[in-house]
């Protein structure tokens, strides 16, 4: 007796079912050595089970970071601030920014702050080569120390996305690979002096690293003035907690 046409259809479509299981498995295989570690800034668990800094343990107070900088407005406008509440805070700087205000970034370290690597240009890792990641972060770490007269010792990559091969080219370089635990998000277009002030004090603690932007390059336009407006009140806010800011220590 011959097979019912389903019962054919049954039979020929396990082969293709098992082939495109197969598939999907093994793309995910390859996925998730690259793509893995660009959860860790949404995902703690990942995070905390990668070779990253998250926090600044041992750091009786907090530290303040600031991305994409130097910015001829947001940048003097938080250091002002800075001064004024007696804060110390880490600039994780773009090359390119650098280049064209490398007066800005010596004037960040004059002041009393850290300057660090984030990247030349603002480009996600995860579509990028190994060697670009690293011919990218020379040219950043290059322009930074020429700059400032600092040495780089810690990268944030843009977007806070490390790709498998980006975090380990980075640490080849001996680099530490450090994110954040804190954010006030106010790289958004929605985003309030309230807003950046509640989520990035939100069961602040010893440790915690926050991240914040002094610059609006890559993000919503003239998002650094909400930031300005915000980090007093971020300030007072740790004041009252009895924290303090420090440079992110090495």
């Amino acid at each position: 007796m011959s097979e019912a046409p389903e019962a054919r259809g049954a039979a020929s479509a396990v082969p293709s079912a098992r082939a495109a299981a197969g598939a999907g498995a093994l793309a995910l295989a390859i996925a998730i050595p690259h793509a893995g570690p660009a959860l860790a800034p949404i995902v703690p668990a990942v995070g905390q089970r990668l070779p990253l800094v998250l926090r600044d343990e041992g750091n009786p107070g907090v530290t303040l970071t600031f991305d994409d900088g130097p910015h001829p407005h947001g940048t003097p406008a938080v250091l002002e601030i800075l001064r004024e509440a007696d804060q110390r805070a880490t600039f994780f700087l773009a090359g390119e920014q650098v280049e064209r205000r490398p007066a800005l970034a010596a004037e960040i370290v004059a002041a009393g702050h850290r300057v660090e690597l984030h990247c030349h240009r603002h480009r996600n890792q995860l579509r990028l080569t190994p060697r670009a990641i690293i011919e990218d972060a020379e040219r950043a770490r290059a322009a930074i120390e020429d700059a400032t007269g600092q040495a780089i010792a810690d990268y944030r990559p843009p977007y806070g996305i490390f790709s498998g091969a980006g975090l380990a080219a980075v640490r080849s370089r001996g680099w530490r690979p450090v994110l954040w635990s804190k954010w006030g998000r106010d790289w958004t277009r929605r985003a309030t002096a309230a807003s950046i002030t509640g989520k990035a004090t939100d069961g602040i603690r010893p440790g915690d690293i926050v991240l914040l932007h002094d610059a609006d390059f890559y993000s919503a336009r003239n998002s650094w003035e909400r930031t300005a407006s915000a980090l007093p009140r971020i300030c007072d806010e740790l004041g009252m907690r009895g924290l303090k800011s420090s440079v992110l220590r090495r």
